[in-house]
């Protein structure tokens, strides 16, 4: 029997407290596995389980003095599993932040605050309805592919019948 797969989900902050509270709330509104990251390059160390979203901080050196800043892993993880949406979560309020995540594959920018987690709330459902839409279109391409080579082989026998066994 095939099992469905919860989607997983990456949290990628070195501030403890924000990734559990963060957790709980994306716990008590989808249905995801999730993973928690006090680094980058751990994040990236563990590609290998497919996010579908990952939840990134700009500054992640509090533990680590020479961990990757959010930008840096940004682009890592973007080169390395290009498909993974990735939404950045940063106290940085300056627009350069903001942009150079646009620039480098962020599929949003939230700052920080008392609106961040229904920001991101509302940014996961969109990632969500939007590949939902994009398997929907995948699935009928395929079926449109599947039907039109279904009308080519009919009309190649028919062909062939005409040319072969005559309009008798």
């Amino acid at each position: 029997m095939l099992e469905n797969k919860k989607p997983s989900i990456f949290l990628i902050d070195d501030e403890p407290i924000q990734n559990e509270m963060l957790k709980d709330f994306l716990l008590e509104n989808f249905d995801f596995d999730i993973r928690m990251y006090d680094n980058g390059e751990e994040a990236i160390k563990n590609l290998n389980l497919s996010p579908e979203i990952a939840v990134l901080d700009f500054h992640l050196n509090a533990h680590l003095q020479n961990a990757k800043n959010g930008i840096e892993v940004l682009k890592l993880l973007k080169e390395k599993s290009p498909e993974t949406y990735i939404i950045m979560l940063s106290g940085q309020d300056k627009i350069e932040v903001a942009v150079d995540s646009m620039k480098y594959g962020a599929y949003d920018y939230v700052i920080k605050g008392e609106t961040a987690f229904s920001r991101i709330q509302n940014t996961i459902t969109n990632i969500l309805q939007y590949k939902g839409i994009h398997d929907a279109n995948k699935a009928y391409k395929n079926i449109i592919i599947f039907m039109g080579i279904i009308m080519l082989a009919i009309i190649l026998v028919s062909v062939y019948m005409i040319k072969y066994f005559g309009t008798h």
